[in-house]
């Protein structure tokens, strides 16, 4: 195969399908930017340690900069875009960090946004440790995590 060859890809991107042509290189990341238009997915690192591209991939928290466009043919993307209702209304967690300072610049938020939804779903009711252990894999240059702690405090108040 050569850099001028392309493959064909189907993926759900929150709930809408996409159907693309796209170099075997190319990170969900750049598909998701580039291609669909879906700039909340942010690019800090691009070494998977900083968390700002974090999506959902088939419900599960991955670093868009470190999947492939290719990995995710047939599979389900959920970006910050998608977590708000149909009507704009913000999610849960948004609306927590919104609240609750939760974000400063707003560079890692997006990441941090998914990231807390999907820890939510798998633990509604967490601790006080089990929050900053599971904002471990996020890093934020601004806030202090003071915010960010009591903005998941409060979603998951407000889930239980």
């Amino acid at each position: 195969m050569t850099d001028a060859e392309t493959i064909d890809i189907d993926i759900r991107v929150n709930g809408a399908g996409r159907r693309a042509a796209v170099a075997p290189r190319l990170t969900l990341a750049d598909f998701l930017r580039v291609t669909c238009s879906l700039t909340g997915t942010h690019l800090g690192c691009e070494h998977g340690v900083c968390g700002a591209c974090t999506v959902l991939l088939d419900g599960e928290p991955v670093r868009a900069c470190l999947v492939f466009a290719v990995q995710a043919d047939r599979g389900e993307v959920t970006t910050v875009e998608g977590l708000a209702g149909p009507d704009g209304e913000l999610s849960k967690v948004q609306a927590a960090f919104r609240e609750h300072h939760g974000l400063q610049c707003g560079f890692c938020t997006p990441g941090f946004v998914v990231s807390v939804t999907a820890f939510l779903a798998e633990n509604p009711k967490p601790t006080d440790e089990e929050i900053r252990e599971a904002l471990t894999g996020n890093l934020c240059r601004c806030t202090g995590y003071q915010g960010i702690v009591n903005a998941v405090r409060a979603a998951a108040q407000d889930t239980a």
